[in-house]
């Protein structure tokens, strides 16, 4: 018994055929949401990246046949779309959940236990990266970094942040989702579906009650930076000298108060080097396999 090439899964180098077109009153309204996105821009090329996010609110990732509408759209060639659409990572080019669940696996997130959670979800769950559960309502990925590092370790769903996590947290945060009760962001408006949420980041506005007025706001670490850059002084604080200095300030004796150039730590003290300490030269450059 023979197989044909297709069965074998070979391909004969045939042309792709054209992506299938959207229905007309998919089309009709999907053109006039273009249209109020790209009258934002005075280059049309612009809303290329909102108009990716239009078309997974439709259908819930980037299929060939959004990437032609939005070509379309904008005079580009399909070429210039998928550059495009397979560079971020935020557009899905496969079917996916409607919740997208991201655990980070950042250097800080790691240690204080992403990859523990991350590592628990896949055995719960029965999925891999960029998997999605049976059922389409998870798809679990690994992320970088969620910019919430003093929040760590940090899971996202559909974008909203849920921190401080653990494990059993996380086990009973997608067992919530996959059921369909309702669960509460630490930070920011409640969840929507991920189509939902591509909507809102098309640009077009959040109608949920209350979901516009519920909000969050970055930890005090996060802030440090941008107190200092408004010119707040941080709290006083006492910078021992690396000489064996006493490590109790006398108490009559003032409190240092650091101005912004100084040092906050004497760890951050520059280190004796060659080209600063003449009494510690460095040595002749030693030759390759010396």
């Amino acid at each position: 018994m023979t197989t044909s090439s297709s069965e074998r899964g070979v391909s004969l180098g045939m042309p792709e055929l054209p992506a299938p077109a959207y229905p007309d009153d998919v089309r009709a309204r999907l053109e006039t949401d273009a249209r109020e996105v790209i009258a934002r821009y005075p280059d049309s090329r612009s809303a290329l990246l909102p108009l990716l996010h239009l078309v997974q609110s439709q259908e819930g990732h980037v299929t060939r046949t959004g990437m032609q509408f939005c070509a379309d759209m904008l005079g580009l060639t399909t070429a210039e779309v998928t550059a495009v659409a397979t560079f971020y990572t935020m557009y899905r080019r496969r079917p996916s959940g409607d919740y997208q669940v991201g655990v980070c696996t950042n250097t800080l997130c790691a240690v204080m236990g992403g990859d523990a959670i991350f590592e628990s979800l896949q055995e719960h769950l029965g999925v891999g990266n960029g998997e999605t559960t049976e059922d389409g309502k998870v798809t679990l990925e690994h992320i970088e970094c969620n910019a919430a590092c003093d929040f760590a370790p940090v899971v996202m769903v559909n974008w909203e942040f849920f921190d401080d996590q653990t494990p059993a947290s996380a086990r009973g945060l997608v067992d919530d989702l996959r059921a369909g009760r309702p669960v509460t962001p630490t930070r920011g408006a409640p969840v929507c579906t991920f189509k939902e949420t591509a909507r809102i980041l098309a640009g077009f506005p959040d109608e949920r009650d209350g979901a516009v007025a519920a909000g969050g706001s970055a930890g005090p670490a996060s802030l440090a930076g941008l107190k200092l850059a408004k010119g707040e002084v941080p709290a006083a604080r006492v910078v021992h000298p690396r000489d064996g200095g006493p490590h109790d300030a006398p108490q009559d004796r003032d409190v240092h108060d650091p101005s912004p150039p100084e040092h906050l730590s004497s760890h951050d003290a520059p280190q004796d080097t060659s080209a600063s300490d003449p009494a510690n030269p460095a040595g002749p450059a030693a030759e390759e396999g010396e």
